[in-house]
């Protein structure tokens, strides 16, 4: 399957794995990379420019594909602006595949220096957006691709709450640039849905969460089969409003109590005990599910099995030609 997506990282199928804190690891990074599509490894794993280069190196040592590193780009008590610059450095310094910026653009967020530092490293820069205006900001500045994320990701969607289903259009509309869709994307269906709205290519997080290479607890996996797409749900609107954010995840304990917080005015300091990351860390391992806040998204609704990575991949490939296919004898 040849796209703009497939040809700008030099991979074999224009799926991507998205930024996951704790899961995104060498080990799933080099599973998804060696199918021919592509992995990802999140820095935001790493309390150090020194452990993502060396998490670098073990992703090479697992495979010799392209794969793509997440840099957030947001305020953090964990990882300051000193060190998500570092952490881009490293990866032009590595040279990479491909940088994924999640949050503020990263000329303003980092600094005017930065896309041109990726660009003399050969590292292509993919921002992740949630609104129009956004993406056309990232062509303007010298992106070389988007992924364009509707409000039914899970984590932080755009507060507009605009749909992949209408959102991707827009932006194909308005922009000259490989795209990538998110939010709602796990199958082949919701492949071959988003090529035909525009996409060059799929961005998935919650489907490779279901995963066997993913490694979470076996709790985990048997809440991502039971879960539908009714039962996440959107919070921290007004806390997160300054940064045009919301935080979408798995109803819970947690969240019950994140939202009393919230209506009663409460600050970022009385819920980060709450919905740190260091306490999802934890859950993803120990499997008590109602003791963290799990960023998934609606796309758990449309998880039936835990494959293999090698397994899913090109099941989903089967299933867009299918898709393709019957839409192509629909409009004979």
């Amino acid at each position: 399957m040849k796209t703009l997506i497939t040809e700008l990282f030099g991979i074999d199928y224009p799926i991507q794995c998205g930024g996951m804190l704790w899961i995104a690891t060498p080990e799933l990074a080099a599973a998804i990379s060696n199918t021919g599509a592509m992995g990802n490894l999140t820095s935001g794993n790493y309390n150090s420019a020194d452990e993502l280069r060396a998490a670098i190196d073990r992703t090479r040592e697992l495979t010799y594909r392209p794969f793509i590193v997440n840099i957030t780009t947001m305020p953090s008590i964990r990882l300051p602006t000193h060190l998500l610059m570092d952490f881009f450095e490293v990866c032009c310094e590595k040279q990479v595949t491909a940088i994924e910026i999640a949050g503020a653009p990263v000329d303003s967020f980092l600094g005017s220096d930065f896309i041109p530092m990726a660009k003399e490293a050969g590292v292509k820069l993919l921002h992740k957006v949630g609104t129009l205006k956004h993406a056309v900001h990232a062509e303007k500045v010298g992106y070389d691709a988007v992924t364009v994320a509707g409000f039914e990701e899970g984590g932080f969607p755009h507060k507009d709450n605009v749909s992949t289903m209408v959102l991707l259009p827009r932006v194909r509309e308005a922009v000259n640039l490989p795209i990538l869709a998110a939010g709602g994307i796990a199958d082949g269906k919701s492949l071959a849905a988003a090529l035909m709205l525009g996409a060059d290519g799929v961005m998935m997080a919650t489907r490779f969460l279901a995963t066997r290479e993913s490694g979470v607890h076996e709790s985990i996996y048997r809440l991502l089969l039971e879960k539908t797409e009714t039962d996440t749900v959107l919070q921290l609107q007004s806390l997160l409003a300054g940064f045009g954010l919301q935080i979408r995840a798995l109803k819970n304990p947690i969240m019950e109590q994140v939202a009393e917080i919230e209506e009663q005015g409460g600050d970022l300091g009385a819920l980060l005990p709450l919905i740190s990351g260091e306490r999802a860390k934890a859950v993803w391992k120990d499997g008590n599910v109602d003791e963290a806040m799990l960023t998934i998204g609606q796309s758990v609704g449309r998880v039936r099995d835990i494959p293999s990575v090698a397994d899913l991949i090109p099941r989903m490939l089967a299933e867009a030609g299918e898709a393709l296919e019957r839409g192509r004898q629909a409009l004979a």
